[in-house]
């Protein structure tokens, strides 16, 4: 098929001048869309065309139809979830990767997108201060890097497991009541079921109680349950707050149970040397994952897993079929009998080509600046007597309200998202519905922080809520 490449290159030049100029400064567009539900669909004709069309029609209708309606995650003042960002070195290696379009499942299949995994990996291991013997792969989200760290985790329990099935195992996994839900569907995947899912109280900062840990393992022993796997957080999506991870650790290697972190959001952060804390104990867990796509300007999506049980992981999933078979070779690593994903794109370039260009300092220097900013936001709630800060802020999240009702402060996040200028979440702390603030943008400055703070005063006074 005529792929007519000199249109191609035309639009591939406009693309790339448009890329710049949104990089450059997002800033021009709305965070949040102005639409309801259907409006996008309703504009688009019931059936594809018959006739192709050219590139010029395409790219009109990027920036009439989709960029209106799309929600600008690379936005500066994208303050809801957790704050992302798309550089120009990952962009880039984005499209050099779709154009090359490999499939990084074996060696074989691709020894430049395995070995540069390695490496790249090698390099990350590094820069949070992991153990050389971490062994690393990439996975598309934390989502699939916590599954993959349960499914390992019933292995290493129960190898027996991948016979008969785990319908009559009885396994138990703990975890924080402020963990991530893609721990629970894990289980859920995995058929752990829910019931066998302890969810642990946590102190009034938000962390796992060890006390309530210990007492949970305790019981389930004494009525004849098998422990399996305990998953803690650093950084927990609601309040980022950070698990006691060594103590949690003792009672791991006590009842032979399987330590999974969840460093998704928090892992970055242990670049810096005032943070190396949030890794404490780090060493002692048998997986960790953390995602360059949160906090290391890398386009989604790239989950970062670690572990230093890899013969584990590759015993729970290896399945070779005769057309996958290939010369055995210490150093040719098959990645695809490391996990359920057989298709695997080469998404380490865009990695590669970020801790290149900025290097350990850049990236450090955004951190350390990110973490200021939050730590200034926080003192000014803190001195304003209308607001209320309803936990620590360790690192770029700031979870305040109104002092007032809940449904007032449901009223106030509606209206601040409602200007388009920035787009806030809320969560529940203590039974009370919470704003909830994220920095972490590269493009991000101290003036869009306290540009959104006026923003959420100017709405609670503007709805008499102060």
């Amino acid at each position: 098929m005529n792929q007519k490449l000199g249109d191609f290159r035309r639009a591939g030049h406009e693309a790339v001048d448009w890329i710049a100029d949104y990089l450059q400064d997002p800033r021009q567009f709305p965070v949040l869309p102005q639409m309801k539900p259907g409006d996008l669909v309703d504009q688009i004709p019931d059936h594809a065309p018959e006739k192709g069309e050219p590139f010029e029609n395409l790219l009109a209708d990027f920036h009439r139809l989709v960029i209106p309606a799309f929600t600008h995650w690379n936005h500066p003042r994208f303050m809801a979830f957790f704050s992302t960002s798309a550089s120009a070195p990952g962009v880039l290696a984005e499209m050099l990767s779709a154009t090359i379009n490999g499939n990084v499942m074996l060696w074989k299949s691709s020894p430049a997108g395995t070995e540069l995994e390695i490496a790249a990996m090698n390099w990350l291991r590094q820069w949070l201060g992991l153990p050389k013997q971490y062994f690393g792969i990439i996975y598309d989200t934390a989502s699939m890097s916590t599954f993959t760290a349960i499914a390992a985790a019933r292995h290493f329990a129960d190898p027996e497991i991948r016979e008969k099935g785990a319908s009559a195992a009885n396994l138990i996994l703990y975890t924080s009541e402020q963990a991530h839900s893609s721990v629970e569907k894990g289980a859920l995947a995995l058929g752990i079921g829910q019931r066998n899912v302890r969810k642990i109280g946590t102190d009034p900062e938000f962390r796992m109680r060890v006390d309530l840990l210990r007492a949970a393992i305790e019981e389930d022993v004494r009525a004849g349950k098998r422990p399996f796997c305990v998953v803690a957080t650093v950084g927990t999506t609601s309040t980022t707050s950070v698990d006691p991870v060594p103590a949690i650790a003792d009672l791991a290697e006590r009842y032979k149970l399987w330590l999974h972190v969840d460093a998704a959001y928090g892992g970055c952060a242990a670049m810096l040397p005032e943070k190396r804390a949030a890794l404490d104990g780090i060493e002692r867990c048998d997986s960790l994952v953390t995602n360059p796509h949160k906090w290391l300007m890398t386009p989604s999506d790239l989950s970062a897993f670690f572990t230093r049980r890899p013969e584990v992981l590759r015993e729970a999933f290896s399945l070779v079929p005769e057309y996958l078979r290939t010369e055995e070779n210490p150093r040719a690593v098959n990645f695809m009998d490391y996990g359920v994903q057989l298709g695997r794109r080469f998404r380490a370039l865009k990695l590669w080509f970020i801790m290149r260009y900025y290097g350990r300092e850049g990236v450090a220097e955004m951190l350390r600046a990110q973490i200021g900013w939050t730590q200034e936001l926080a003192s000014a709630i803190d001195a304003d007597p209308h607001f209320e800060r309803m936990a620590p802020a360790p690192f770029t999240v700031v979870c305040f309200r109104v002092k007032g009702s809940d449904d007032d402060n449901h009223r106030l996040i509606d209206a601040v998202n409602a200007t388009g200028k920035t787009f806030l979440a809320g969560t529940v702390l203590n039974g009370h519905f919470t704003v909830r603030l994220a920095i972490g943008n590269m493009g991000m400055t101290r003036d869009d922080v306290m540009a959104v703070w006026e923003l959420v005063k100017q709405s609670a006074a503007t709805l008499g809520l102060v």
